[in-house]
């Protein structure tokens, strides 16, 4: 085979998908193989990596393989430059929907647990209002009455279980405004740094051994792509992480 193409298995490993996946988007038109040896392998040119990042990427923005395949000009499916931006522009006013029923919902519910804790005053005492207001703060960042502080303020504060506040604000400079792509699955976030460089990678290391032994975070992962940084999360809190890094990407965060 030439070093310009790809078995089966080496695009499977640089894409981290199962082969059986390779063969059902080539089932369903949407990633064809460029060759096959004689002994009757598949074989796929470099390109194919770029393709099949794209698939995976369309995917998780819940784009369907039938979008997908307009979006790729598969035949029979093709569709104009319209068609695609409308598809597209329905996607994401989608998400902001169900982004605004989330903001709603958080402000909402921080009412509702600023009139619980006025209730608890009254009907347990202000003894057991107070615990109940230091359990709201350890627990979701609450905290009852005139609140100053800004999401990030109360989101480092959550986050930072073994980072003195010095290393903190040296890690939050050196990430912020920094251009990245975030994705899910199951129970991870991976973060991709675009084109970080040592600075960057050292801030992400600080952070993820910053966890060790945590007993309310997971110890991320931390590794160097083509693209950039790749900052992985896993467990229940691997959110929080996600939270940050949107936070921080705008360089007046």
């Amino acid at each position: 085979m030439s070093k310009n193409t790809l078995t089966i298995g080496e695009l499977a490993k640089q894409g981290n998908v199962a082969t059986s996946l390779l063969r059902y988007y080539e089932k369903q038109g949407l990633l064809e193989p460029s060759g096959r040896t004689a002994s009757g392998y598949r074989h796929y040119s470099t390109d194919s990596v770029r393709h099949l990042r794209f698939i995976r990427k369309a995917q998780r923005y819940g784009f369907s393989l039938n979008d997908i395949k307009m979006m790729r000009g598969v035949a029979h499916t093709a569709g104009t430059g319209e068609d695609i931006k409308a598809i597209a522009e329905q996607r994401f006013i989608d998400i902001e929907r169900r982004v605004t029923e989330m903001l709603v919902l958080r402000h909402e519910l921080e009412i509702f647990l600023d009139d619980l804790a006025d209730l608890i005053d009254e009907q347990a005492g202000e003894k057991i209002g107070g615990q109940y207001r230091e359990l709201m703060e350890q627990a979701c960042g609450h905290e009852h009455g005139g609140n100053t502080r800004s999401s990030l303020q109360k989101l480092t504060e959550r986050m930072s279980c073994n980072l003195a506040k010095g290393e903190w604000d040296e890690l939050l400079s050196d990430l912020r405004g920094r251009h990245m792509h975030i994705w899910q699955e199951d129970n991870s976030y991976s973060t991709l740094f675009i084109g970080a460089g040592a600075k960057a990678q050292k801030a992400l290391d600080t952070l993820a051994k910053s966890e060790s032994g945590c007993e309310a975070h997971q110890q991320p992962q931390v590794s160097k792509t083509d693209d950039g940084i790749l900052f992985t999360a896993r467990g229940n809190n691997a959110f929080l992480y996600a939270q940050l890094f949107l936070a921080l990407e705008s360089p007046d965060a």
